[in-house]
């Protein structure tokens, strides 16, 4: 596996390193020894996978409140998406930042997301699926969010007027309240 470091402290994006041959390829998608010596989450506690059958379809920004927050690794096994994280620490030299990448089942990268960042991506075809680990439990009660067009981010989405969810078109706009003091 190759850990990229990113513009966002402690947020890797993961290369698997294939083995390929005529029958075609094998590769890690963890490996607990590897993420134990970068000091990232090696105990994840809950797969979740996510799928869309739009193309154009925003989920997110979440995020679980203190003490609650958690570390994700993410990887797209179908279809491609444009993944994002926005820098939600309070004090933190890229606070309010946010960067993006393209994860899909042709690439098979992944994205590592510790605790105080918010986390969403965008499909940019149809029947786009997505495999989520996850170091904590979920819980509706400690959720939260910051919608996707929040003039706070400026995120630049790819394609205009996206199928979103009730719950994400109704976040309030983001506050410094809402930051994280990690």
């Amino acid at each position: 596996m190759r850990f990229h470091e990113t513009s966002l402290e402690g947020v890797y994006y993961i290369e698997p390193e294939q083995l390929t041959d005529n029958r075609g390829y094998f590769a890690r998608a963890f490996c607990r020894n590897a993420f134990k010596e970068r000091g990232l989450e090696e105990n994840f506690q809950q797969w979740s996978i996510s799928s869309n059958i739009h193309q154009g379809t925003i989920r997110g920004m979440h995020f679980q409140n203190l003490p609650f927050a958690e570390s994700k690794m993410i990887q797209c096994i179908q279809g491609s998406v444009y993944d994002v994280v926005v820098d939600i620490r309070k004090g933190s030299k890229t606070y309010k930042q946010w960067e993006a990448f393209k994860l899909s089942g042709d690439n098979h990268h992944m994205l590592y997301i510790p605790p105080g960042y918010a986390h969403g991506f965008q499909t940019l075809e149809p029947h786009s699926t997505l495999y989520y680990h996850m170091s904590g439990i979920y819980d509706p009660n400690v959720q939260n969010g910051i919608r996707y067009d929040d003039s706070a981010f400026n995120i630049s989405w790819i394609y205009d007027d996206p199928v979103i969810s009730e719950r994400d078109a109704h976040l309030a706009p983001w506050s410094d309240d809402y930051a994280l003091h990690l």
